[in-house]
């Protein structure tokens, strides 16, 4: 999809269509802006239905923004002074600081991604979910799905997600989902790329290495240092110098990735390792001075981890903490329960326990809680059917802590 989370906005905001756009710096409660229109103009009964009519010098910039806030997405208008995803909102404040900032709206992009998703399965039921806005799918066995080397059918399903939702989305067509991906970033926005092995040395050799997905920038910065600056130079060096220099598995992939290379299926189903909550402060908190504060945002993950687990219907039994702290170090944490639970107190809990075997010498700039060992739920009675069955039974099977003094001295986190 195409700046998803963007696009779902503007659906919202029309009249910023065209406009540098960002989304982050906090989450949408109520409507801020119709609460000033109301104030500005209180002879008028503004609603949710006269979004659209709210003048663009009423929505906030981002010029002078101070917090700690991250971009979630942009729209291209915003993308052209080199703003990005993951990017600090105070930096891209430099770049463009005319640019309007809105809060992110969950619940909102959830709903258009199960939206399109849908759209998509009714043409081609044969379909992996990678996240809220990006898919595969396997078109090879759908009627008519090969005319002009899969143009008709992309076009079939741009047209049907418009049509639906009014955003629009990139399509990648290619042998396989390493291709596809790239071949998605090609032409966008809106745009449909056609992607052949034989077409691999005049459309993707020439494009940096990190537009294969799969090379971050610790692997790049390293085939830089290797002077290997582009893919069709990574595709020229021997796989034995690959495996020697990155490893044998990493090694192998890079020279099968630099050649096009991918065997990977389309998985229609998957189970998540996984479920994870993090926020980062808007400034370092202290374990004493902001105790009250942190154990309140502490709760609360531990209370949205639990209700994603039991939206999708899931439980687990690793608990897990992440600190990132002002010198920009990160640590973590995590025990293993008797029992599998999606219950918030029992993840609170055994998350509170991990806290006690960090030293906290600094401040904190992130915190995070994760669930892991994920089970359907119910099934987890199967292979512990002794255990009883209440989820806040938790006995955390993995203690580091060394002495009684110590848990005494800790005792108090948040």
């Amino acid at each position: 999809m195409d700046a998803f989370y963007a696009s779902v906005e503007l659906l919202r905001y029309p009249q910023l269509k065209g406009l540098p756009v960002v989304i982050g710096g906090g989450r949408r409660r109520e409507d801020d802006l119709l609460a000033r229109m109301r104030i500005a103009q209180p002879e008028r009964e503004w609603t949710s239905e006269d979004l659209a009519y709210i003048p663009v010098d009423m929505f906030p910039r981002i010029s002078g923004y101070t917090g700690r806030g991250v971009i979630t997405t942009a729209t291209y208008a915003a993308r052209a002074f080199g703003v990005g995803s993951a990017m600090g909102v105070m930096k891209a404040a430099q770049l463009c600081p005319q640019a309007i900032l809105l809060p992110v709206d969950f619940e909102q992009y959830r709903h258009y991604s199960r939206r399109f998703k849908d759209i998509v399965r009714e043409i081609a039921p044969v379909v992996e979910d990678r996240g809220v806005d990006e898919i595969y799918m396997d078109f090879t066995q759908v009627p008519g799905g090969q005319r002009e080397g899969g143009r008709v059918l992309a076009r079939l399903i741009q047209k049907s997600i418009t049509d639906a939702t009014g955003l629009t989305c990139s399509i990648g067509v290619a042998p396989n989902k390493l291709l596809a991906k790239m071949a998605s970033e090609l032409n966008k926005p809106n745009g449909i790329s056609i992607l052949k092995h034989e077409d691999l040395q005049e459309k993707i050799w020439p494009l940096p290495c990190r537009k294969i997905n799969g090379i971050g920038p610790k692997a790049d910065a390293k085939l830089q240092t290797h002077g290997i600056q582009t893919i069709g130079e990574l595709a020229l060096r021997e796989q034995v110098w690959l495996i020697e220099h990155f490893g044998k598995s990493y090694g192998a992939w890079l020279h099968a990735a630099s050649h096009g290379w991918d065997d990977r299926p389309v998985v229609t189903e998957s189970e998540p390792v996984s479920m994870s909550r993090e926020t980062t402060f808007e400034k370092d908190l202290h374990v004493v001075h902001d105790k009250v504060a942190l154990g309140d945002i502490f709760t609360r993950l531990c209370q949205q981890v639990a209700a994603d687990l039991q939206r999708k219907g899931y439980v687990g039994k690793t608990i897990g903490i992440k600190l990132r702290f002002d010198n920009f170090q990160s640590v973590t944490r995590d025990s293993t329960l008797a029992i599998y639970t999606a219950d918030a107190q029992a993840i609170r809990q055994a998350a509170g326990l991990c806290l006690k075997r960090i030293d906290f010498k600094r401040r904190i700039r992130l915190l995070g809680v994760r669930v892991g060992s994920l089970v359907k739920a119910g099934s987890e009675q199967s292979l512990y059917p002794s255990i009883a069955k209440s989820p806040t039974s938790v006995l955390c099977v993995q203690e580091a802590a060394s002495s009684k003094d110590q848990r005494h001295e800790q005792a108090d986190l948040f």
